[in-house]
């Protein structure tokens, strides 16, 4: 595990105690600092039992501590910790910020740090594995693989590649990334912002923290991404201050053939963001296009699952909003002749009451199967645009669909909603989608 004197003799409150939650608990202990941790479940409190401190930071004194450590789920617009922990003066923290305290006492390294609304994941490890086909000692962490503390420190010149969610920025303060990435910004978790200018705001700061000699890609154009790029020039011009500046966009990607797991317009996107960053590391061009070729593609994202009676079956899962939904749907076009091919799966716990950013693509979909709390809203708004049947449950819209499709058509699972109505997480839900098919 990562482990740093920085953090010995002095005291943590921590409050989750989930996967990053705990890692951080052992991180912490390791290193020598006083713990005090807490979950609401009896079951992640038990490892713990005789080792630190079993309290809820709600109802202790926090004077004296050094931190809070929160998981990144905890909502502090809301959660009460955010109030008591400001009326003690006492910091909200996050593992991140606690690995780039740690940082100083690792062997020489790089950090690349990657946000956006969508492409996230993809992306990370996209560049993750670029970056170990070229032969570079990298992990990941953030908001994909395991938590970052919780893994070994990488040998001297190993790069840290980390998804960043705009929630964990929040509770980060000092990670200066050689790389920062911004993919694009569309609205989005604004339950957990003071509108969109906030979720935006919260994005810009990843940029904030870097020093002058790190890089700060972008590749995107929509307004919001365009206009953190200008704010970051204007400043560098002013005063010489802040990172310096990268662009990368899908239109430089000529051709997508020769990479099967990186198909359709998104992916384009991804393509160009992983490769500038590469090249930003010192990866060569022949090493990028090596590492294009052998991505294998993540799970619950455009996976492949099946292809039964010339059916594709695809899992994605991870599209928990329309605008990730979107490029799922722009990757299927209609067969010769102009018939739409995708019997499209969707629905769940809804982020936004529209599908605007999938309306381009409605030719594209022969017919749709909706699911979950959504399902209703759902079928009326796409009922003027294709047949729909409402199914309510997964299994339900599966056997329909799959019922239904002809070959060379494509029963897709891209859901433009969360999980949480009827699944634990995206991954779940996935995971029922890849056993419904191959119980066909």
């Amino acid at each position: 595990m990562i482990t740093s004197p920085a953090f010995r003799g002095k005291r943590y409150a921590v409050l989750g105690l989930a996967r990053s939650g705990a890692a951080t608990v052992r991180s912490l202990l390791a290193s020598g600092a006083e713990v005090t941790a807490w979950d609401t479940r009896p079951e992640p409190r038990a490892p713990f039992q005789g080792s630190v401190t079993l309290a809820d930071p709600l109802e202790i004194d926090l004077a004296g501590y050094d931190g809070i450590v929160v998981s990144p789920g905890v909502p502090l617009n809301r959660h009460p910790i955010a109030d008591k922990a400001r009326a003690a003066g006492v910091p909200i923290i996050g593992d991140i910020e606690l690995f780039a305290q740690a940082r100083p006492d690792l062997p020489p390294h790089r950090v690349v740090g990657i946000t956006g609304t969508n492409g996230k994941s993809t992306t990370t490890a996209l560049i993750h594995h670029i970056l170990v086909t070229a032969g570079l000692p990298a992990t990941l962490g953030g908001n994909i693989g395991l938590p970052i503390l919780g893994q070994e420190p990488l040998p001297e010149g190993g790069v840290y590649v980390l998804e960043l969610s705009s929630y964990q920025i929040d509770l980060t303060q000092s990670l200066d990334c050689d790389v920062a990435l911004l993919l694009n910004i569309t609205p989005d978790h604004l339950d957990r912002y003071d509108g969109f200018d906030g979720y935006v705001a919260s994005k810009q700061r990843l940029f904030e923290m870097q020093s002058a000699d790190h890089f700060a890609l972008f590749a995107a154009q929509d307004a919001p991404s365009e206009a953190i790029a200008k704010q970051l020039l204007d400043r560098r011009a002013a005063t010489n201050v802040g990172p310096r500046f990268a662009e990368a966009f899908a239109d430089e990607v000529d051709d997508q053939d020769d990479y099967p797991t990186l198909q359709g317009p998104h992916n384009a996107q991804n393509i160009a963001a992983a490769s500038m960053t590469a090249m930003l590391l010192g990866i060569d061009q022949d090493a990028i296009e090596a590492a294009l070729r052998s991505y294998p593609g993540l799970p619950h994202r455009m996976e492949r699952i099946a292809a039964r009676n010339g059916v594709l079956y695809v899992n994605d899962s991870k599209a928990t909003n329309a605008t990730s939904t979107a490029p799922a749907l722009a990757a299927f076009p209609p067969v010769e002749g102009g018939r739409p091919r995708i019997r499209w799966i969707l629905g769940g716990r809804a982020k936004t009451e529209e599908l605007d950013a999938c309306a381009p693509f409605f030719g594209n979909v022969h017919s749709a199967y909706t699911i979950g709390e959504a399902g209703p809203m759902f079928a009326r708004l796409l009922r003027p645009h294709m047949p729909v049947c409402e199914c309510k449950t997964l299994d339900k819209a599966l056997a329909g669909a799959a019922a239904a499709a002809l070959p060379g058509e494509v029963v897709l699972l891209s859901p433009a909603c969360a999980s949480f109505d009827q699944f634990a997480d995206f991954e779940a839900r996935g995971d029922a989608f890849r056993a419904a098919v191959e119980g066909l």
